[in-house]
């Protein structure tokens, strides 16, 4: 890692979807029946167990450039196919690649009234001698809402403010960024009530929802003390001596779009708080309730910024130019989710997911039951790096693992279980994941001085994810 050095997010992107195309070349293409399964309103899109069937490449002059479709074959990445496939992940992103610009845009608005910067200036006041519980309450908050919630990208807007409390408390660029990410995702990973991958992967197991929740409620606890601990030991060193920042020679100076000023706090930044604050939990709300997806999430915060805009009474051009600045200032994290996508799009056009599900589930078929367990958490570690979406992954491998868990005696609540901690722990590590790489983009942290600093917690807590899945299973979870 030392002399490892990680080029431009985009050019690290687009070399992964090169790397991708030529798999598709290599790994045989193949395929498996699916159906449309629908629970109450929502239609869910299911692999058939037993259906896989290989496809025979059609490789000419033609399809290696332009690319070529004929029936009963298929077509490997074409090198139009590489050119295309950012567009078409940006297409098939756009939903939340606008949420990003939105979330980007109304936070800035509200930035611009001065109430963030006022409330920061407060909290560090009061907490000024007590550090560690400023960090433990703003960690656990990003834990809780992912557990929970779900929600991760909701927060992409508030790293500016994660680095300013950072290197006001005597920290580096890591640690701030670190607060988000080491919280949220491993809340993410071990799924409370996580409606994004824990719900619709026990909906595909048929479980109830919800069901299992005691040793994740242990497992939460376990692997977040872990993070934080793991985090504040970072900073502790960072602290005692800069020198031994991963990021040592950054002077870590920040925009200046945040400043303590030590203003006061008026009735307008209560106001405006308040009113935020009531919105926003209406909006998570009705993800819970009503089903609202990021196209609803999106409205619902632009209405965060419009009531945001009345309060202050900002003139018409002082808040267009506030809303413009958000989104210059997230448009480059909002095209790494769809360069991310890209890959996505690579894969599946050249049809060799489904062979990788099918020959892992073979492989995974003739392992002992404990061994089988761990498998399964280990493939999904490594599939979510070829489709972060945790969605996406269970709609796809949860058809598979599920039948496959019947057959090999592992109840269906573990194999959930792996999926969750699969999908989960490797979020922070892999560069297709197109919110880390928004992230850290925006927190000015290289992909490798991440790498760098994350790594031995991601090995501890697969250690300690693998270990419980060995107890869930030999206690009939």
């Amino acid at each position: 890692m030392k002399n490892l050095k990680i080029p431009h997010v985009f050019i690290f992107l687009s070399a992964i979807i090169l790397f991708s195309g030529v798999m598709t070349y290599i790994i045989p293409s193949g395929m498996f029946e699916r159906v449309i399964k629908k629970t109450g309103n929502i239609e869910q899109t299911l692999v058939v167990t037993g259906t896989y069937k290989e496809i025979p490449k059609k490789i000419s002059v033609q399809g290696v450039l332009l690319g070529e479709e004929a029936n009963g074959f298929a077509s490997p990445t074409s090198v139009l196919g590489l050119f295309t496939a950012i567009p078409k992940g940006l297409n098939e992103a756009a939903a939340l690649v606008f949420f990003v610009l939105m979330i980007g845009a109304v936070v800035n608005i509200i930035k611009h009234t001065g109430t963030i910067d006022v409330f920061i200036s407060r909290l560090l006041k009061r907490f000024s001698h007590k550090p560690v519980l400023l960090v433990f309450i703003l960690y656990f908050a990003f834990a809780f809402s992912a557990t929970f919630l779900g929600m991760g990208a909701e927060f992409i807007p508030l790293i500016p403010v994660l680095l300013l409390i950072s290197k006001q408390l005597g920290y580096d660029r890591i640690f701030g960024v670190a607060i988000f990410i080491v919280g949220g995702d491993i809340g993410w990973a071990t799924a409370i009530t996580n409606p994004f991958n824990l719900q619709i992967a026990q909906s595909v197991a048929e479980l109830p929802l919800g069901s299992g929740m005691g040793l994740r409620i242990i497992s939460f606890v376990v692997c977040t003390m872990i993070g934080f601990f793991f985090l504040m030991a970072y900073g502790k060193r960072v602290k005692k001596d800069p020198r031994k920042s991963i990021m040592a020679d950054d002077p870590f100076v920040l925009d200046g779009s945040i400043s303590l000023n030590g203003a006061a706090i008026t009735k307008k930044h209560i106001f405006i708080a308040f009113t935020a604050f009531v919105l926003f939990a209406a909006i998570l709300f009705a993800v819970q309730t009503m089903g609202w997806g990021l196209i609803e999430m999106t409205g619902g915060f632009f209405t965060v910024g419009l009531c945001t805009i009345l309060i202050s009474r900002m003139s018409g051009d002082e808040s267009m130019k506030a809303f413009v600045t958000g989104l210059e200032g997230m448009l480059v994290p909002a095209l790494i989710v769809g360069f991310a996508r890209g890959i996505q799009v690579v894969l599946v056009e050249g049809q060799i997911i489904d062979t990788m599900l099918f020959h892992t589930a073979e492989l995974l078929s003739n392992m002992s039951q404990s061994m089988a367990v761990v498998g399964i958490y280990t493939f999904q570690s490594i599939f979510n790096f070829l489709i972060p979406s945790a969605s996406g992954q269970a709609l796809v491998s949860m058809p598979l693992i599920v039948p496959l868990s019947d057959l090999l005696g592992i109840s269906r609540q573990t194999a959930v279980l792996a999926f969750v901690f699969g999908d989960g722990f490797s979020n922070s590590i892999i560069p297709t994941n197109g919110v880390l790489m928004a992230c850290i983009a925006i927190a000015g942290v290289p992909y490798e001085k991440w790498f760098k600093f994350y790594w031995p917690l991601f090995l501890m807590l697969s250690v300690v994810g693998g270990l419980v899945l060995i107890v869930a299973h030999h206690t009939n979870y």
